[in-house]
């Protein structure tokens, strides 16, 4: 069962890490449902919370190829498993990070966030927050299975 979880956290993760390369060389088709957007005043309407650097956003597809890896090590998948204690509890604060970005920072991102109604909330809600949680899940049954 974790051998089948871990499967598609690695395909999520690569997956997810390959968009962001995407964006890091330049793509532009889905970053505005990618970036928390501040509301804007008046007729301005909603801008973005920040604006990433290309460098940035290729250390986050490494960061997102590394987590696929470390799940790979823990399920043996395409190398041979590893039942390092100290790969459980790093897989561990993974799904604990996942977690922390599900519930949000209370403002921009996750379930109980305040701004709403920008592209990005709505894909939050409906997809990038479940995702983590599922993901946090999924990091923890592998890492303890």
């Amino acid at each position: 069962m974790s051998f089948v979880i871990a499967r598609w956290i690695v395909g999520i993760f690569t997956g997810i890490s390959v968009i962001h390369l995407y964006w890091a060389a330049g793509g532009k088709l889905g970053s505005l449902a990618a970036i928390p957007q501040l509301p804007g005043e008046f007729a301005s309407g909603p801008r973005p919370a920040f604006k990433p650097s290309a460098l940035g956003t290729f250390l986050v597809a490494m960061g997102l190829v590394g987590i696929a890896l470390l799940v790979c090590l823990r399920a043996g998948l395409y190398f041979p498993a590893v039942s390092h204690r100290a790969l459980q509890w790093g897989i561990s604060a993974i799904a604990v990070l996942m977690f922390a970005r599900a519930i949000g920072d209370s403002e921009l991102v996750g379930f109980f966030k305040k701004v709403g109604g920008s592209r990005f909330a709505r894909w939050d809600t409906y997809c990038y927050s479940p995702l983590c949680l599922a993901l946090g899940v999924g990091l923890l049954v592998v890492a303890w299975a």
